[in-house]
């Protein structure tokens, strides 16, 4: 019985199956299922059991877009690994792959170091990385290569942001090229960032500088042109691209015709997209900048289109782009020039519950819930079937939920280290009761049971979603 868990009586749900059966845990791995009340699920013992009755038995969430401790226009994301993850956690999510950063004149292999360091003993779940490419260079090819190796085998590179992180087409270009011969993935931020400049420098010197001119510039026309320009460079590398944070009907027009056409391409869209809107870009005094981030909000209309690519699978996971400013300081570095408003809001902790009102309102179904926040990010990302899934041999990062329970989201409540909530007084329903991360309680009961130093740094094989 020694390091054993049983959960009971629960619904046991993966993007394949929902069945009503017992989990049985050991050493940190999935044992066992056996449907509930069947002679072999009845003979099984354990030191601890979890009474799912009433409740939902899914896998941990795997967040695939998180920056912790991002650097970002004089400032740094608020959330730490440590907060951060424990933040994950109180919302079901188990795995995050954040986004270590190479600086223009550095090298990958520094860029990396520094966010191992970072997050090395921190972490309340496990983790993974991505690498932002931000200097194109021959030596920064050879990199690619090693930490594919290595277990680091997703790029990310810019078309926005001249001056930071930008990259030309023809640094792209060269970086997916090198992605098709090594198995890495290239994950692009899709947008004209050399066109909004302009536009950003003009409505400025016409004095329109509050929050939702960020949204009005940076046009979903410039997101579905970088969108289309990223695809046709991935087809002429003969590489696959995955594209993040996608915001507008357009861009997910440019994902449909190039997947109906058979091509390796991925969308992935954020709550903020789903369930936010160009109406919280323009609040008054000020409160707008707490929904700055980039790709902007768009107007309401956009979002219909965004659930309907994920339920045709044009769009194929939901991640948050977790990247939390406080508004008292850092957001206000922006008041009086939009420009300067740091970009990303919070999002770890809100994803799960967000995506199970989906459900609930009949957006998506259960199980497509887990495919587009569990099983498809983890095969994205070379971690499938450790991740994102409850099967024999599987990590037991298991999450008991409750679907019945309600509860307002708020600054008050949540666990991330920021001062709003981009979701402030919404009701949403079901909850996260209990969390294990493999096989450990992290949360019990609505208790935070985790300590830092228990996640563990997660290598990735290559992409497991390709045509």
């Amino acid at each position: 019985m020694s390091g054993r868990t049983l959960i009971r009586g629960g619904l046991v749900i993966t993007a394949s199956d929902e069945i009503h059966a017992d989990v049985l845990i050991e050493d940190g791995r999935v044992a066992a299922l056996a449907a509930a009340g069947t002679p072999a699920a009845e003979a099984w013992t354990a030191e601890r059991t979890i009474d799912a009755t009433g409740k939902y038995v899914i896998p941990g969430g795997v967040d695939a877009h998180t920056h912790m401790e991002l650097p970002f226009g004089g400032t740094f994301a608020s959330d730490t690994f440590e907060t951060g993850t424990r933040a994950a956690a109180w919302g079901g999510t188990t795995t995050i792959v954040d986004f270590a950063v190479q600086s223009v004149g550095h090298t990958l292999r520094e860029g990396l170091d520094a966010w191992h360091a970072k997050a090395e003993g921190n972490c309340a779940i496990d983790y993974g990385f991505h690498m932002i490419v931000s200097d194109v260079n021959q030596d920064t090819l050879k990199e690619m290569d090693l930490l594919v190796q290595e277990g680091v085998t997703s790029f990310k590179q810019f078309m926005a942001y001249p001056g930071v992180f930008y990259s030309d087409d023809g640094q792209i270009l060269r970086a997916m090229q090198r992605s098709a011969e090594n198995g890495g993935l290239i994950m692009m931020h899709a947008e004209n960032g050399i066109a909004i400049d302009v536009l950003v420098e003009q409505a400025l010197a016409r004095g329109e500088t509050d929050p939702r001119y960020h949204g009005e510039v940076r046009k979903a026309l410039l997101e579905a042109e970088a969108t289309h320009r990223a695809i046709k460079l991935a087809q002429v590398a003969g590489a696959p691209l995955y594209v993040v944070h996608v915001s507008a009907m357009e861009a997910v027009a440019e994902l449909a015709r190039a997947r109906d056409e058979g091509l390796n391409v991925f969308g992935e869209t954020c709550p903020q997209y789903l369930f936010l809107s160009t109406d919280n870009l323009a609040e008054p005094d000020f409160e707008g900048s707490k929904y700055v981030c980039s790709t902007p909000l768009r107007p309401k209309e956009h979002q219909a289109k965004l659930w309907q690519g994920l339920r045709t699978n044009d769009l194929q996971v939901v991640s948050t782009d977790h990247c939390p400013f406080c508004f008292v300081g850092q957001k206000e570095l922006g008041r009086g020039d939009f420009s300067k408003i740091p970009n990303g809001l919070p999002g770890v902790e809100n994803r799960m519950d967000l995506l199970h009102q989906a459900v609930v309102d009949g957006h998506i179904s259960r199980r497509r819930w887990i495919e587009i926040a569990c099983a498809t990010p983890a095969r994205m990302f070379g971690m499938y079937p450790k991740k994102g899934t409850i099967a024999p041999g599987a990590d037991a990062d298991i999450v008991i939920y409750d679907p019945h329970a309600e509860q307002v989201m708020s600054a008050e409540t949540h666990h991330m280290n920021v001062d709003y909530s981009a979701y402030e007084g919404k009701r949403t329903t079901g909850r996260v009761e209990t969390v294990l991360s493999r096989g450990e309680p992290v949360i019990t009961e609505r208790e935070y049971t985790g300590h830092a130093g228990h996640g563990v740094y997660t290598p990735r094989s290559t992409c497991q979603y390709l045509n």
